[in-house]
């Protein structure tokens, strides 16, 4: 039992931190603790890893668990803090062999739990199943946090637990459909497009991107994480968890493609992230799913 209040505690604590990573930190404005042992919702629940490693049956999912671990006995917002994250099998011995997939061994999604922050940072491996990545939480209240992996041997899954950071939470932002799937970010115009939208069904998802001012093509993106972008979605609750690959990975722009399948009518969010000129811009969207 006192394991079991250790564990509470430094989960209530990791929910109190924020956003910057050693390796990459492309945070983005625009969250119930536990640890995951079983497929996460995101894991069985239509994740999409188009390009990616062949994604695992809900029987190998069920068989990896993960811990999440805060460095300190609290977080607090805009505070550096360190998260571990250990990869186990369901006996609770080390699972460390991983696939390196985009460039890393795990993709780590944090998300406000009215999703209007976003951060995809990558933690360090340091072997025997333990991943650690230094962040920081914007403000108090709710996060996921989403652990991508691929276990050697078992194909893509996720694992997320919600966190709370202390302190007074701020309003929280409604997550409502748009009108329009056109965005101005750092100087790109960004128009998103579906060739139909529909649950269930495998559709694809085009970006085309212009430069704002002059309203020209941008046909020199650069790799970022080894592809043309990255995209990531979930669905208004964030129990269901989508990252996307291009399905032209050399592609410069300035159309990135790719193929995903919503798991079931409603709302959700997606992010777009690209590079140009050595720099990441993420653009978000809200989309109604019928």
């Amino acid at each position: 039992m006192k394991k079991v209040a250790i564990s509470i505690l430094l989960t209530a604590a990791l929910l109190t931190a924020c956003g910057k990573s050693g390796s990459m930190d492309h945070s983005m404005h625009g969250g119930t603790s536990g640890t995951t042992n079983a497929p996460s919702p995101s894991a069985s629940a239509g994740m999409d890893h188009s390009g990616m490693a062949q994604q695992a049956s809900s029987t190998q999912a069920g068989n990896v668990q993960a811990q999440f671990k805060l460095s300190g006995d609290m977080a607090m917002p805009n505070q550096d803090t360190t998260i571990s994250i250990k990869i186990q099998d369901k006996d609770g011995k080390p699972i460390d062999k991983f696939d390196t997939v985009h460039e890393k061994q795990m993709h780590f999604i944090i998300v406000s739990k009215d999703l209007s922050f976003f951060n995809h940072i990558h933690p360090d491996y340091k072997g025997n199943g333990e991943f650690t990545v230094t962040t920081q939480f914007p403000t108090a209240g709710e996060f996921k946090v989403i652990a991508d992996i691929t276990p050697t041997g078992m194909g893509a899954m996720s694992k997320s637990q919600w966190m709370t950071v202390q302190g007074a939470s701020p309003a929280q932002k409604s997550i409502e459909p748009e009108t329009t799937l056109t965005k101005v970010v750092d100087g790109k115009e960004v128009t998103l497009s579906f060739d139909h939208l529909m649950a269930g069904m495998e559709l694809n998802l085009n970006f085309n991107i212009k430069d704002a001012a002059s309203k020209q093509p941008v046909t020199d993106l650069q790799p970022y994480l080894g592809a043309v972008g990255h995209v990531v979605i979930l669905t208004q609750d964030a129990e269901n968890y989508l990252h996307v690959h291009p399905t032209v990975e050399k592609a410069t722009g300035p159309d990135a493609k790719f193929m995903a399948t919503f798991p079931h009518s409603g709302v959700y969010k997606i992010w777009g992230q690209f590079q140009q000129n050595g720099k990441v811009f993420t653009v978000p969207y809200v989309v109604k799913v019928p």
